[in-house]
């Protein structure tokens, strides 16, 4: 089954292959996930195998599925800026000797949640009918600040044609324009293939105007501004009335709802959303309405109220961190962690809008991406929405497009590279660089990616 025909527009999901660092080190600020498994040993080969293993559930369900590479770790050409000399081993033992924590920063395999990698604005709704793509700059934790100038480039690489797609400059690293990518982004629309509404979602404001800000989070710090969500929809050339800027609620942001997607998924002209996620629910729906219909469509928000699913337990267990996808009959599926399935008041909620009639959302499967969900990232975490039409996918680097043969190619580099058990204090073994690099210099030859890496050019 094919969910449209290969000549239509369709929206492929890249999902990032988890690296060979994957480790629990616990580095994200306001992550509860992330937090509570601080420590603990992971498991990068199963990590990396679970995401496949969703991959290659969708791409056989005829969904358009993508892969993006994972980034160099350790990022030893960081410890240059700090100070360390000597060769890659010798800096990466200097750096664990004055500070472990540097190391585990470096050493993170949070680029494998592609959703923050970079906002993108399809062609249908961009003026000059290109793909607008910007890289976030993740500013708020040191060890996702320094994924940026890497994003762009796997980005350029796969998205070459400039006649076909714009890449513009990730925002100044900067509080005052904090850009955590698409996790903070929902493009709303009646068809893939029409124009559509989009609807930033922000945290804070970045800079200071001269008056009081609604009540802010106190427990955790809100990660995006709306100065930043403000510049990239002028990057890619959006008007007023294309746009919805929404702030987030501070009761959400200090319950762990550490980006939008953490409590609302978009997909069509469906806004699935719980009721905590907005700061004035009312006027975000008024206005996606009104926008929408000068378009032609319809918004269908599907509410989950907190009666019925805690936001402590949308949090837990990740249920607006899915993946919403439409199928050949406009049908939607929601594709979950599988720790819905094991919360009773959870899986009482998916039956409920499955159930409803008033929204096309028809089933939910669940997939176990354990390894990836310790760490504080569920399966909409683990990919980044691009619509393109066929023409436009004809144009990009065929080489990350996902079949049975680039599966099995993946799975096999997968098991002959990774680790099975990987504590902190791993980190340091001046080993574990050298496999990491050497995995990821044949990865690029079999994605046809070229020399993208910096290790690879010097």
């Amino acid at each position: 089954m094919r969910v449209c025909p290969s000549d239509a527009t369709r929206e492929v999901n890249f999902d990032g292959l988890v690296g060979p660092t994957h480790n629990y080190s616990g580095l994200a600020h306001g992550n509860i996930a992330s937090a509570s498994h601080r420590g603990l040993v992971s498991n990068p080969r199963e990590a990396a195998l679970q995401g496949l293993a969703k991959m290659k559930a969708l791409h056989d369900a005829g969904f358009a599925q993508g892969v993006l590479p994972p980034q160099p770790r350790p990022a030893i050409e960081m410890l240059d800026r700090l100070g360390f000399t000597g060769t890659p081993s010798e800096k990466l033992t200097a750096a664990w000797a004055a500070d472990p924590a540097i190391v585990r920063a470096i050493s993170s395999a949070a680029a494998m949640w592609t959703a923050n990698a970079a906002t993108i604005t399809p062609s249908f709704d961009a003026s000059d009918r290109r793909v607008h793509f910007t890289a976030a700059n993740l500013q708020s934790s040191f060890h996702r600040a320094i994924e940026a100038p890497t994003t762009a480039a796997a980005l350029a690489a796969i998205f070459a044609d400039e006649s076909r797609f714009a890449h513009h400059p990730a925002l100044p690293a900067t509080p005052a324009f904090s850009d955590e990518g698409a996790a903070n982004h929902t493009r709303l629309c009646a068809t893939y293939d029409g124009p559509g509404v989009h609807l930033f979602v922000y945290g804070r404001d970045g800079l200071d105007r001269g008056h009081a800000e609604p009540a802010a989070s106190k427990r955790f710090t809100a990660r995006q501004t709306l100065e930043a969500s403000q510049a990239v929809a002028r990057q890619h050339g959006l008007t007023g009335e294309q746009c919805v800027f929404a702030r987030q609620s501070a009761a959400a942001i200090d319950a762990g709802v550490f980006h939008n997607d953490v409590i609302a998924v978009g997909n069509g002209p469906v806004l699935l959303y719980h009721e905590t996620a907005f700061a004035d629910e009312d006027t975000v729906l008024a206005e996606l309405r009104e926008k929408m219909g000068a378009f032609g469509a319809a918004l269908i928000p599907v509410r989950v109220n907190r009666d019925a699913v805690s936001l402590a337990d949308a949090v837990a267990t990740y249920l607006f961190n899915s993946q919403l996808l439409t199928r050949p009959d406009g049908s939607m599926i929601l594709i979950v962690p599988a720790e819905c399935e094991r919360n009773p008041e959870v899986a009482a909620e998916l039956d409920r809008i499955v159930a409803d009639p008033a929204n096309p959302i028809a089933e939910y499967r669940a997939y176990d991406v354990k390894q990836s969900m310790d760490n504080g990232g569920g399966p909409a975490c683990l990919r980044l929405r691009v619509v393109l039409t066929a023409a436009e996918r004809a144009a990009m680097n065929p080489g990350v497009l996902f079949d049975d043969a680039l599966h099995a190619k993946l799975v096999d580099w997968v098991k002959r590279h990774y680790r099975d058990r990987l504590a902190i204090a791993d980190l340091a073994d001046p080993s574990l660089l050298n496999e990491t690099r050497t995995a990821l210099d044949e990865l690029t030859g079999l994605l046809r990616l070229g020399s993208i890496y910096a290790f690879q050019q010097r």
